[in-house]
């Protein structure tokens, strides 16, 4: 099973970079996005129906034109969550779980914390995931949390992690709530597979970021205990520019 996750940063522009011709190639068997910046309405479904993806799951923000997660799926899955219950995570349309035979796929997309207030909301959203996660994998223990984490864990994750140690994405308090989360009873797929590797999943438009590799590891598949010894590939597809991020790939 492949699992691909990719922030698109707006899927109807990405669409127009060449989102379809990359998908066709990369052939997933599910696809979670994060940031659509899009109402249902809004999407061109058909498209990615032609593309072999007739299991489609909106969930796009209250708010027009931001934030919103997706599902695409090659097959049915057995049970579909939209959001999580509380209410101020849910009017932004940050998460979305599929249920599948053997394992359930979450996009999730975590808030950055780009002004006081936003990174307020943040800390808040992160408190209250932790909490509704540990309560969902005693229903559900085989899950993979995918998404947008908007939080770099080590300084490997990050290109300049002196400088950049009091901004958002990389503070003390953020970093340690994804040690916090992965104690809880996930691995960080990628850093599994790849402890060394030094590799970046977004990258500011500004200065020519992308050129000159000052990025972030910011996305990650988070896999749960129980499917720790299924995990077969981990890969971030740097490749892939219809985004400020790029896609990262599970195959379990």
């Amino acid at each position: 099973m492949k699992i691909i996750s990719y922030n698109v940063n707006g899927i109807r522009a990405a669409v127009t970079k060449g989102l379809a011709t990359w998908l066709s190639a990369a052939d997933p068997d599910v696809l979670c996005l994060q940031e659509i910046k899009a109402q249902e309405d809004q999407v061109d479904k058909l498209l990615f129906s032609e593309l072999g993806y007739p299991y489609q799951y909106w969930f796009p923000a209250e708010k027009k034109g931001y934030s919103g997660v997706a599902i695409l799926s090659k097959t049915l899955p057995k049970k579909v969550v939209v959001g999580t219950g509380i209410a101020s995570m849910d009017r932004e349309g940050r998460n979305l779980r599929a249920d599948f035979e053997d394992f359930s796929v979450m996009s999730m997309y975590l808030p950055s914390g780009t002004s006081d207030d936003r990174l307020a909301f943040k800390l808040n959203y992160m408190d209250e995931f932790y909490a509704y996660a540990l309560q969902l994998r005693k229903e559900v223990p085989n899950l993979i949390v995918c998404g947008d984490y908007n939080i770099c864990h080590e300084p490997i994750d990050i290109h300049d992690p002196v400088r950049l140690k009091n901004v958002s994405g990389f503070l003390p308090v953020e970093r340690e709530w994804l040690s916090k989360f992965m104690d809880s009873g996930f691995v960080d797929s990628f850093r599994y597979l790849n402890p060394t590797v030094q590799q970046y999943s977004w990258w500011s438009y500004r200065q020519n970021a992308r050129e000159k590799n000052l990025g972030w590891r910011l996305d990650y598949h988070m896999v749960s205990n129980p499917l720790k010894d299924k995990i077969k590939r981990a890969v971030i597809l740097q490749e892939a520019k219809h985004s400020d991020h790029c896609p990262v790939l599970l195959e379990v």
